[in-house]
């Protein structure tokens, strides 16, 4: 396993994490069921940690890959400053969802406000996950790229046919 294919790992359980750990949240509040904000807190938090380890593993993807042939270093650029946005509010999520399972465990006051505030963290990481997992899968796949057009699938096409699957 080199670095790029660790960094496929880790990389998506912050964005699909947040999207369940949203959903819990919410249904969690509706409900005013403590366990479900607890649970969603424990993924945002897990989420905060593996956001941390493909930030770290996202550098040494980069360097893995910025020499083959059809990867582009403006497209991981662009990937890599939607990440370190993301990541600003992602840790706040975190650690205020710490915050929110220790006032759940300790059955505090401040439960409804604190997972109010959770959730429009969380409301904010979802909106900027966007970005990052959308400039991520544009690194390699030209086919969702906004400009993404016939001359561009017709060069792949002729790649895989010359052999290229690479390309």
């Amino acid at each position: 396993m080199n670095d790029a294919h660790l960094h496929l790992l880790v990389n998506h359980f912050p964005i699909i994490g947040l999207f369940f750990g949203f959903l819990i949240l919410l249904f969690g509040i509706i409900k005013d069921n403590a366990t479900l904000k607890a649970t969603a807190y424990i993924i945002f938090i897990f989420c905060m940690v593996m956001g941390k380890v493909s930030m770290m593993t996202g550098d040494k993807a980069e360097h893995a890959v910025e020499d083959l042939t059809g990867f582009s270093h403006d497209y991981i650029h662009e990937h890599e400053e939607a990440a370190e946005l993301f990541m600003k509010p992602l840790y706040i999520l975190g650690l205020v969802s710490i915050f929110g399972l220790f006032s759940v465990v300790k059955k505090r006051g401040n439960q409804k406000f604190v997972s109010i505030c959770v959730l429009l963290i969380a409301a904010i990481c979802l909106f900027l996950s966007k970005s990052v997992g959308t400039t991520g899968g544009e690194i390699r796949h030209i086919e969702i790229r906004e400009n993404a057009n016939s001359s561009n699938t017709s060069e792949v096409n002729e790649g895989v046919k010359n052999g290229d699957e690479n390309h």
